[in-house]
């Protein structure tokens, strides 16, 4: 009787974990289409997909998720409404501009700001930023994310960030990164500055404990030639990106 009713009962757990996403899937739809969001957030949905992302990156409607460097809130627009019945968004290193702007919109009470007293600050060698006070104010949560972030940042913050974002997590917890890519092994110069490496990443990732899970082609871009700035004219909007996911070790 057990051999017959195990099948049965992996059977209803993988029905209940698919639920559950369509679930999610379907309250970031609802979330595309609020009126909090400006038409100019509207027309890149196409571009940036953000219910595959999600839903590639394994993110469910009852996770704590911590979203780094959220800048304006084109994705906390959207995580915000979805998690905000039965999960919960925190943002770490958030700007006044969201604070004062979309925090303050109705419906968005529930997300919580970590990292207050971090601080940006102009790494002239690395034409970089460092991030000082990097700490975040909560443990273990379900996932970590950051979207076309990484770049900008110093390798000494990279480093500090990836670390904190392991001991926020609770084991099994998720990291995802999205960002523009440059082609592997390829000097700085003037084009490059806003893509990274997604092979340095993965490293710099595990380096800090993460394993390595998958990766996804959603942003891949075959007309980007990966030689030009991502805010030019020919590539804005249609920059190829990597999409990474890693996870924090059960041990």
């Amino acid at each position: 009787m057990k051999k017959l009713l195990l099948p049965l009962f992996i059977g209803c757990s993988l029905s209940a974990g698919l639920v559950q996403a369509d679930t999610f899937s379907d309250n970031i739809k609802v979330a595309m289409n609020a009126e909090v969001r400006s038409d100019k957030d509207k027309e890149r949905d196409r571009n940036r997909r953000p219910v595959e992302t999600l839903k590639f990156l394994g993110i469910q409607e009852d996770m704590k998720v911590l979203e780094l460097i959220p800048g304006g809130g084109w994705y906390t627009a959207l995580l915000a409404p979805a998690l905000k019945h039965k999960g919960k968004l925190y943002l770490g290193m958030a700007n006044d501009r969201i604070k004062e702007g979309l925090l303050k919109q109705k419906g968005f009470s529930k997300v919580e700001t970590v990292s207050n007293d971090s601080k940006w600050e102009r790494n002239k060698e690395e034409k970089r930023y460092n991030l000082l006070n990097i700490e975040f104010d909560v443990k273990n949560i379900d996932a970590v994310l950051t979207f076309r972030n990484y770049h900008n940042l110093s390798l000494a913050t990279r480093t500090t960030l990836n670390v904190e974002a392991l001991k926020a997590l609770k084991p099994g917890g998720i990291y995802g990164i999205v960002d523009h890519t440059r082609r592997h092994m390829q000097s700085e110069n003037d084009e490059n500055g806003r893509r990274i490496d997604p092979v340095l990443v993965i490293k710099e990732v595990e380096a800090a404990g993460f394993e390595f899970v998958d990766y996804s082609t959603l942003h891949y871009k075959a007309d980007d030639e990966l030689r030009y700035e991502v805010g030019r004219k020919s590539v804005t909007g249609n920059s190829d990106r990597f999409t990474l996911l890693f996870k924090k070790p059960m041990k």
